[in-house]
């Protein structure tokens, strides 16, 4: 049986396939960044994440809090990857320009994260500038959450990834 190149795939297998890939890099960026920068282990990355949720009792809560950060992760990124594919049925510049547009959702996802999800959240005071960590969010938000959604959203109306 030939396989159609041109087919649109359905859109709740492409926004799963979209949140698995760029959760799962953005998560391991997470865990490779503060663990060699900072000696964190993954378990208190994941209690981080679980804290916009739950506060300082997130660090308290052992694995269970851990498996509810990975869960709080891969929710938000998939909230990100539907709003990128449902875009992308659309807008076709989306698909069209898949780089330089996931890019740009990229960027616009690293606003939102850092200038309304987290300061509404219960995590505290945002942490003091340093370059070196937001030059990996950054680029972590642009090569690893946006270009990757991007280029999934590509594969999902039948165009190559």
């Amino acid at each position: 049986m030939a396989v159609d190149r041109g087919a649109t795939r359905p859109v709740l297998l492409v926004i799963a396939v979209a949140t698995l890939l760029a959760g799962t890099l953005d998560i391991l960026d997470a865990f490779t960044f503060w663990g060699v920068t900072k000696a964190v282990p993954p378990q208190r990355i994941l209690q981080s994440i679980a804290s916009g949720l739950l506060g300082k009792a997130a660090f308290q809560g052992g694995a269970g809090t851990a498996a509810l950060g990975l869960f709080l992760h891969y929710f938000i990124m998939a909230v990100m990857a539907a709003l990128y594919v449902l875009a992308a049925r659309r807008l076709p510049v989306l698909v069209r320009r898949p780089l330089l547009m996931g890019l740009a959702y990229g960027a616009a996802t690293y606003v939102v994260m850092n200038h309304v999800v987290l300061p509404l959240s219960q995590v505290g005071p945002a942490a003091a500038f340093a370059w070196p960590r937001f030059i990996n969010n950054l680029g972590a938000h642009l090569l690893l959450v946006g270009a990757p959604i991007a280029l999934v959203a590509r594969w999902g109306q039948g165009g190559r990834a």
